[in-house]
């Protein structure tokens, strides 16, 4: 079948992207891994043995990240609706995080344990209607933020994918009373013409 225009312009686009060809050189499996290095580099988030849960992880690049820097004395859980190329150290959950039937299992794993961090690059697949879109990113925000709140240790931290527009100044102001420091990052490897923003809240307060 022919490709059409708009899709080879993605493609050239696409392996013309230097955080693409890096990821490529690094061994990292999506350019993504970039915008949590960022983040994580300026917030300092990650640390060796934590407890970190990684929602919409597929292709894995953040779980490589999260993984390389809390080391086996760590955990990290990542769940994504699509599979996932094992990846030593990590365990993983194929389901839709949306059901109750996989945060059943998510939380099976977990045990005893409490994530010190959960981390989301969820996002629903694009419809091309503008509202529509919108409104399901922000749902899956705002289970992220459930998840996380419901979840995490005292003093706990998250970070999780959103995009500017309706619905948007509600989560964060969500994050502000739950969390003693919260922030927006955009990280230098999301592409300028993205909406797509990073809601970061530290210290979850109980």
């Amino acid at each position: 079948m022919a490709r059409t225009r708009s899709s080879r312009t993605w493609l050239r686009e696409h392996f013309d992207d230097p955080y693409v060809q890096r990821a490529w050189k690094e061994g990292y499996r999506s350019r993504a891994v970039y915008k949590l290095k960022e983040i994580d580099q300026h917030d300092r988030l990650l640390s060796p043995g934590m407890t970190v849960v990684d929602l919409g992880a597929a292709p894995g690049g953040w779980t490589q990240y999260a993984y390389e820097k809390i080391g086996p004395s760590g955990c990290v859980i990542a769940v994504d609706l699509l599979p996932m190329v094992p990846l030593p150290g990590v365990e993983f959950i194929e389901g839709d995080f949306t059901e109750d039937e996989v945060l059943g299992r998510l939380k099976e794993r977990l045990g005893h344990r409490r994530p010190n961090l959960v981390i989301s690059d969820m996002a629903p697949n694009i419809s091309g209607i503008g509202p529509s879109d919108q409104a399901r990113a922000v749902y899956l925000a705002e289970l992220a933020l459930d998840f996380a709140l419901g979840h995490l240790v005292a003093d706990g931290a998250c970070l999780i994918k959103t995009f500017q527009g309706e619905g948007f100044p509600g989560l964060l102001k969500d994050l502000k009373t739950r969390f003693k420091t919260t922030a927006v990052r955009k990280p230098e490897a999301s592409r300028a013409r993205s909406a797509e923003s990073y809601l970061l809240g530290r210290g979850l307060k109980v």
